[in-house]
């Protein structure tokens, strides 16, 4: 009975979502009552499961996102961004124009979130696809595809650093195993896939407004990639020196103060401050600005990040969790794929690849208590499979299609099939990766 509960839970959010457009905070919020209420939890203490899910999840995930919001939208409007894109295809020339785009997409999506990245760098694909006389599908695909490895794959992106929370990873190892994954996945969707794409048609349909900075106002090429990565480079290196040094190293207590993600991102905010801010004549007025604006655009994803861990925490206090891990475990299917086949069906019934990952991560968490299952591997399990599949409940679909002008059917043959072979790659790397470590 307890089971049946969840699936009409799990469906009722689905509902509420995609056919009432209801908020997803609310919608969580909504479904983390009905549940409660079903599965015999106390009247008195659903609030106080609620509360307890809501804290336990935004607790460690407001500094990391906030401040990663922060790093990207301050990116993005100093035209470091800009200059990472430009910079990178004067490197690589008109002959790899394919791979510089993939490269670019994979260096600007590692701060910027995917919506913001996706707007920014349309522009840019463009204004390539014209100098050169490519199609802009062709030339955009490759960029695209990293954002969304980027997006789904690797922390500190907001998605994987709440599924590293709920499922007790290590976000260091995380992001090394997600590079590792995300380097062949990007190849694959991105310059692959994309060569099939050379007859596909489409024109900008006039919606791009986004303006370019002009190159003597940009900082320089060196100074802007090591701002945008300094995130990624503070956590990996700290990461690989914390397994090298002894537990009585001198030096040991400071690798694990700045190994913390939220001090990794204080640090790193701090740099871009200077560097991207006040070092190019911007007041430190005008970049509290930008955060300001930064915080509004995350506010409601972290609002949705609490809702996944108010479900996630009335399943586990009514006891259910047990019992879905003990009907999980007794399937013949390995824990990491069954993971990310969940996160498919919810990704394509809900639309948003957050909601489907962190309301996945909510049922399979029983699943970590096998001793063959790696958390950091469950993560990318799960991200891959929020991937799969993007159509016309996702935004992202609709972004694709109305900046490129293209047929639904074009949209589906391109970005759709290109977020799938994301997902696939990704399970596949996570497999692999799995028989090795």
């Amino acid at each position: 009975m307890s089971i049946l509960i969840i699936f009409i839970s799990i469906a009722l959010l689905i509902l509420l979502i995609s056919k009432f457009k209801i908020n997803a905070f609310l919608a969580f919020l909504i479904v983390s009552v009905f549940a409660g209420l079903l599965l015999g939890i106390d009247v008195s203490k659903i609030s106080g499961s609620v509360q307890k899910g809501l804290g336990d999840m935004l607790g460690s995930l407001v500094v990391v996102v906030a401040c990663g919001a922060m790093l990207g939208k301050l990116t993005a409007d100093s035209g470091a961004a800009q200059q990472i894109a430009t910079g990178l295809m004067r490197m690589f020339g008109e002959r790899n124009m394919q791979w510089a785009m993939m490269i670019t997409g994979f260096v600007i999506g590692i701060p910027l979130f995917y919506n913001v990245g996706f707007v920014l760098v349309i522009p840019l694909i463009f204004s390539v696809a014209y100098r050169f006389g490519l199609p802009p599908v062709y030339t955009g695909v490759p960029l695209l595809a990293s954002l969304s490895v980027t997006h789904g794959f690797l922390p500190p992106h907001p998605a994987p650093t709440a599924l590293v929370a709920q499922f007790h990873a290590d976000l260091g190892t995380t992001l090394i195993y997600g590079i590792i994954i995300a380097i062949p996945t990007v190849i694959l969707a991105g310059p692959l896939f994309a060569s099939t794409l050379k007859n596909l048609k489409s024109t900008s349909a006039g919606i791009i407004t986004v303006k370019m900075i002009d190159e003597n106002k940009l900082p320089g090429l060196g100074i802007s990639i090591l701002s945008a990565m300094l995130p990624v480079i503070l956590i990996t290196m700290t990461t690989v020196f914390d397994n090298l040094v002894s537990d009585a190293g001198a030096v040991r207590p400071l690798i694990v103060f700045c190994a913390d993600p939220a001090i990794a991102m204080v640090l790193s905010l701090a740099v871009a401050t200077y560097t991207l801010g006040l070092r190019m004549g911007t007041s430190m007025k005008a970049v509290m600005d930008i955060y300001g604006e930064a915080i509004k655009d995350v506010a409601g994803l972290l609002l949705i990040m609490g809702g996944a861990g108010m479900l996630k925490q009335v399943l586990t206090d009514s006891g259910v969790s047990t019992e879905i891990g003990n009907m999980l475990n007794n399937l013949d299917i390995h824990p990491l794929l069954l993971a990310w086949f969940i996160a498919c069906v919810i990704r394509v019934c809900v639309g948003s690849a957050t909601v489907a990952g962190l309301t996945a991560a909510g049922i399979v968490a029983p699943l970590l208590s096998r001793p063959d299952v790696n958390p950091n591997l469950m993560v990318l399990s799960v991200g891959a499979g929020s991937l799969m599949f993007s159509h016309v409940n996702d935004g992202g679909f609709w972004l694709f299609k109305e900046y490129f002008n293209l047929s639904i059917r074009q949209t589906i043959r391109s970005w759709s099939l290109m977020e799938s072979i994301v997902s696939v790659a990704g399970i596949i790397g996570v497999m692999v990766l799995s028989y090795i470590i």
